[in-house]
């Protein structure tokens, strides 16, 4: 049988390599992207655990980019199964909210929020097309990756926490829209996740692990979400369009 494909933006490392891994895992071939010339590594590093893959890079921030993705993986497969909206950065510095700057805001919004908002609306378009097509077994679905900074605030990375609110209501508005196509949109919502971009704040969250931030006394890790990921892939879920995974050790039970 044809294999399914997956797109997963900012998939080089972290998050997105996981979820990437997990999807490969289950039968999907993968598209890795990132704003990296190569990722031969990656790849490599993919094959070996058995993923069917291959790497476009894309900077989802930039328009050319963006069509380029998307069209030449459905150009070349005709199909698109599954998009998971990863890619993302954090706040250049942290500052106050009093204090923040134009230039670094819009950075992150149009990087974290814009950028999915413009993704979903080229990988919707495709989906809705070749629905059309007689393609079998085709189920198409979008997955967008937050944060819990989505609804939790931090007044020194202001921008981080507004683009990924952003990004909650696409999932929403998308799912609405995409809705009487049977294209179920979902939001993943990672907590303190061991990668590389929590090195930095490993020691200060590890300890409010330990002292009961979250149920689970554990950091997460991609592979958490990547089994998420999985999850709402598989169909089970479909009529909860719209829905968020919290995927963060229990951190959203705001416990007493």
């Amino acid at each position: 049988m044809e294999k399914k494909i997956a797109i997963v933006t900012g998939s080089r490392r972290g998050i997105g390599k996981g979820i990437a891994l997990e999807l490969g895992k289950n039968g999907y071939h993968v598209i890795v992207s990132a704003t990296k010339p190569t990722a031969d590594e990656v790849i490599a590093e993919l094959n070996n655990e058995g993923v069917s893959c291959e790497y476009i890079k894309c900077d989802v921030s930039n328009t050319g980019d963006r069509n380029n993705l998307i069209n030449s993986v459905c150009d070349k497969f005709g199909r698109l199964d599954v998009l998971v909206n990863n890619a993302g950065v954090a706040s250049l510095n942290r500052k106050d909210l009093l204090y923040v700057e134009e230039e670094s805001y819009d950075r992150v919004i149009n990087i974290n929020a814009r950028s999915m908002f413009f993704m979903c609306q080229l990988a919707a378009g495709k989906m809705i097309a070749f629905q059309s097509g007689g393609i079998a077994d085709y189920r198409p679905r979008i997955i967008n990756i937050s944060s819990i900074s989505a609804y939790t605030s931090s007044v020194n990375r202001s921008e981080y926490c507004v683009s990924k609110a952003a990004i909650s209501m696409t999932t929403l508005l998308f799912a609405d829209r995409l809705a009487e196509y049977n294209i179920p949109v979902f939001e993943v919502r990672p907590g303190m996740i061991l990668t590389d971009m929590m090195s930095a704040s490993k020691e200060k969250f590890g300890k409010l692990i330990e002292e009961g931030m979250t149920p689970i006394k554990r950091f997460g890790m991609p592979k958490d979400i990547g089994d998420s990921v999985v999850a709402l892939c598989s169909g089970l879920l479909d009529f909860a369009t719209g829905q968020v995974i919290d995927a963060d050790g229990g951190f959203h039970i705001r416990r007493l």
